[in-house]
């Protein structure tokens, strides 16, 4: 009963934050109907193209049409791929220098050189090192995603209550189960974060590696043939479809976080 309860308020706290994309979505139907515009077509108009270009196809296939199949997943692979890359590498590097003061003095001043630096201007560099192919593109993920998961892991490495690590040093537990029960549990809430906005750049960088990186597959790739054909309700389509795939991915990490670092939030409450 009483997770009923809660499951139905959380289905009226979300309608609750949502009343507003129905009311924007009139609004812009009657303005663009209003203004006749070729360059702003009405959103009725943008899913059907939709619809017409990503998922029109047979239900067995989820209705993915043959280029949501060309280019939808393959985009999705790069930037799972180059993500998952980054994390792993960012928060293994973070960790280790969060608890070494002395690695931490030699490596600070070229993070905050490396993270100044804006992705899509190494792009060119990618080029030369691997080719205008889905190499590039990963390349540029990894790079620009990168940051954040080390950063956010180098502070929460760092910060660990000295009291707990002395506790663990006391009740004689090794190297290896400190940063596994210790350190990395503690650190968790910070490692978070970073892993939730490097999501976000994750998904930008890939529509910028496939825009620069002339790919001849991916959302980037069909955004720029829209364009460049004059597909006007197709391109805002594409975009739509960039916002959507955005929303998505940052609900369903929320919803993981929340289940990681649920023994997190009931510490908090009882201290």
């Amino acid at each position: 009963m009483t997770m009923t309860v809660a499951n139905g308020g959380r289905l009226r706290g979300l309608a609750l934050r949502l009343w507003t994309v129905p009311v924007v979505v009139a609004v812009w139907e009657a303005a663009a109907r209003a203004a006749e515009s070729v360059y702003f077509p009405p959103p009725s108009a943008i899913l059907a193209r939709l619809r017409e270009l990503w998922f029109s196809g047979p239900p067995a296939r989820l209705f993915l049409s043959d280029a949501a199949l060309a280019d939808f997943l393959p985009s999705l692979g790069r930037m799972f791929g180059g993500w998952a890359l980054a994390c792993l590498g960012g928060i293994a590097l973070g960790v280790a220098i969060g608890r070494s003061k002395t690695l931490a003095g030699y490596v600070d001043p070229l993070i905050e050189f490396g993270r100044a630096i804006p992705p899509p201007t190494l792009i060119p560099l990618f080029v030369v090192l691997f080719k205008a192919d889905a190499r590039m593109q990963v390349a540029t993920i990894v790079y620009g995603v990168v940051w954040p998961v080390l950063v956010n892991s180098v502070d929460g490495a760092r910060y660990v209550d000295r009291l707990h690590i002395e506790t663990a040093r006391v009740f004689g537990l090794s190297r290896a189960e400190r940063l596994t029960r210790v350190i990395l549990p503690a650190a968790a809430p910070k490692i978070f974060a970073g892993l939730r906005l490097s999501l976000s750049l994750a998904l930008i960088l890939m529509v910028v590696a496939e825009l620069a990186g002339s790919a001849t597959s991916g959302i980037g790739y069909e955004l720029l043939y829209t364009q460049q054909n004059f597909d006007l309700p197709g391109m805002w389509g594409t975009i739509a479809l960039l916002g959507v795939l955005g929303f998505l991915l940052n609900s369903s990490f929320l919803v993981v976080e929340r289940r990681t670092l649920s023994w997190h939030r009931r510490a908090g409450r009882t201290k």
